[in-house]
């Protein structure tokens, strides 16, 4: 891992987030990696944990509007079931998308620090684990929270994704 001083405005904006919401220990926990984890499996090897411990934060689109759904790295969100749960249909967002709704880039997207609220689902699978570990704003960064509180942060709806 990297110095803890390392720094990247779209993290600033994630410890800032947490600081904010008065998640301190997930705020001092942020951890920089030498090399890019962003695959859930690349995380959870780096982290030595199981990669359903791993939030993986991806942008998709209800209708027209970015849904944030984080969900467990051990299985894929089913857009078709969750559309349903939606009442919508969920599709991929491109990469300008995601971008413009989190202000991050794919790989890096973490649950908060976005310029707005994204509304965001939050896999119940991830109740599973007493901690687990998000992107914090870049490919190099994780920070450890648990799901009780990345409900509480983004405002999420919890929800089974898929399987």
């Amino acid at each position: 891992m990297s110095s803890p001083t390392t720094s990247h405005p779209a993290v600033d904006q994630v410890r800032a987030a947490l600081l904010a919401a008065d998640a301190h220990a997930s705020a001092a926990g942020i951890r920089w990696f030498d090399d890019a984890v962003t695959t859930a499996a690349a995380a959870a090897d780096a982290l030595g944990v199981e990669v359903g411990a791993i939030a993986n934060s991806l942008v998709f689109l209800l209708g027209d509007e970015p849904l944030l759904v984080l969900t467990s790295g051990a299985h894929r969100v089913d857009t078709a079931f969750l559309g349903e749960r939606l009442g919508g249909r969920v599709g991929r967002a491109s990469k300008e998308v995601v971008k413009d709704a989190t202000g991050q880039v794919i790989g890096g997207v973490a649950p908060v620090g976005h310029p707005t609220p994204v509304r965001t689902v939050v896999d119940t699978a991830l109740a599973d684990f007493d901690v687990v570990w998000a992107a914090a704003g870049h490919a190099r960064t994780v920070f450890p929270t648990s799901f009780d509180e990345l409900v509480r942060l983004t405002g999420g709806r919890p929800l089974a994704v898929g399987g």
